[in-house]
């Protein structure tokens, strides 16, 4: 483990979690990921000992990741930092849903490259290319046509996926507002990720005095690097249960 890894702490940090690559593997379909049996129960653990300071920031939108880990619930930011739900029981605050002509276009554009599919989140919408990653160079320049009058629009990369969404909300924006209020706020924060999608949370993280760590590789702005999906379960894990091990 890291050597920074050891001296974080439920009782004194704030986490900040990516999903798919980071807490489960990714998958050829974002539909046929597994979470772990155990993995929500883990999380449920490790909020309830940081008194409610976690939360998950992911790509997928906040509903999906509620179906994803059902029963349990948490604080989360969806599809890039478009979605924010700053504990579990609040209403998602969304940014507005993309054009829908211009949706359909990204959709019809997507559907002449072999392999590559969409995913209409509604203030997103993210085309993978998982299965040609060859098509990569001028998926992105037709992208970028079809965006050219659409100048308030980014597209993020990430692991053979292409995100088009508004500029101005990112990870790194979703982790500062959560960080503005309790339970995150006074805590060190910690976001562990695993995508270039994740280095605005990394800077964010950082510039609060935080701990990045990246997964799988060393990624531009984390301090430490975790090998897999299996090693970040398993510090968090130790983590979940360190608290209740202390208080014997």
């Amino acid at each position: 483990m890291p050597a920074v890894c050891r001296a974080i702490g439920a009782r004194t940090h704030a986490f900040f979690l990516d999903v798919d690559g980071t807490l489960i593997d990714i998958a050829a379909h974002p539909d046929a990921v597994v979470v772990p049996e155990g993995l929500p129960d883990t999380l449920s653990a490790l909020a309830g000992s940081a008194d409610g300071a976690l939360a998950l920031v992911s790509g997928r939108t906040v509903e999906r990741l509620d179906l994803l880990f059902a029963p349990a619930r948490f604080a989360a930011a969806g599809s890039h930092g478009a979605q924010i739900r700053l504990f579990p029981g609040a209403a998602v605050d969304a940014a507005p849903d993309l054009d829908r002509a211009l949706a359909a276009r990204l959709i019809a554009l997507a559907g002449a490259f072999e392999g590559a599919f969409t995913e209409d989140k509604g203030p997103s919408l993210a085309i993978h290319y998982r299965a040609h990653p060859a098509i990569a160079p001028v998926l992105r320049r037709a992208i970028a046509e079809v965006l050219g009058p659409w100048p308030e629009l980014a597209v993020l990369p990430g692991h053979h996926v292409f995100e088009i969404k508004r500029a101005g909300r990112d990870k790194g924006t979703a982790v500062a507002a959560f960080m503005a209020r309790a339970p995150f706020a006074g805590r060190v924060p910690v976001f562990i990720g695993d995508d270039v999608t994740d280095e605005a949370a990394f800077r964010a993280v950082s510039a609060a005095g935080g701990v990045a760590i990246a997964v799988g590789t060393a990624r531009e702005g984390a301090e430490a690097v975790l090998p897999d999906p299996p090693a970040v379960r398993r510090f968090l894990t130790h983590l979940a249960a360190e608290p209740r091990q202390r208080r014997r």
